[in-house]
């Protein structure tokens, strides 16, 4: 695992010593080419939470790691976390989506950092299917015709924006969207 991002997980503060021996764990012996860090706090009706995710691009693969915090029933109400390891191969992500979000556009200018950025990328690691009934047109029709639906694939997200996670962390998600475009001859 690279120092920086060793650094960059341990900037974010979120169960550093979790978050590293996952992250050794998913990475193995292979080589971190880049990497996006993002903590987020959440904040609900009754609670605060946290939660983290880390996309790491090695040669081969791309990793995210997705820690959340809370406590389940399992635990009697103590602290808990869970850690989530997604990985695949770079030859299955099929589309990599960068939408830049800007505040008076007429004010932009070249080598200005956008004021969000959302980065979507269809790697083949979920999907979902939503199903119905199927029918035949008749309404009056009781047969049986099975079911009809639609698998769809779903993508990993990212979000980084000035307001909330400051320009170091857009710049950071701008450069490993730049690295994954590479890395997937896009």
């Amino acid at each position: 695992m690279s120092s920086s991002l060793a650094q960059a997980v341990a900037g974010a503060g979120y169960y550093p010593a979790l978050a590293n021996h996952v992250l050794r764990s998913a990475i193995a012996d292979e080589k971190v080419r880049a990497h996006f860090v993002h903590a987020e706090t959440t904040f609900d009706s009754a609670e605060v939470r946290r939660h983290m995710s880390v996309l790491v691009l090695t040669d081969s693969r791309l990793l995210r790691v997705h820690i959340d915090d809370g406590a389940g029933p399992e635990s009697g109400g103590e602290p808990a976390a869970s850690a989530t390891v997604e990985s695949a191969p770079l030859r299955s992500v099929t589309s990599v989506a960068l939408t830049h979000v800007v505040h008076h556009p007429e004010q932009f200018r070249e080598g200005d950092a956008p004021h969000e950025l959302v980065l979507a990328v269809g790697w083949g690691v979920h999907s979902r299917i939503d199903l119905e009934p199927a029918t035949c047109g008749d309404e009056s029709c009781e047969a049986d015709h099975g079911y009809t639906g639609d698998l769809t694939g779903d993508d990993t997200l990212a979000r980084a924006s000035i307001i909330a996670d400051g320009m170091d962390a857009v710049r950071a998600l701008e450069d490993f969207a730049r690295a994954l475009n590479r890395a997937v001859g896009r």
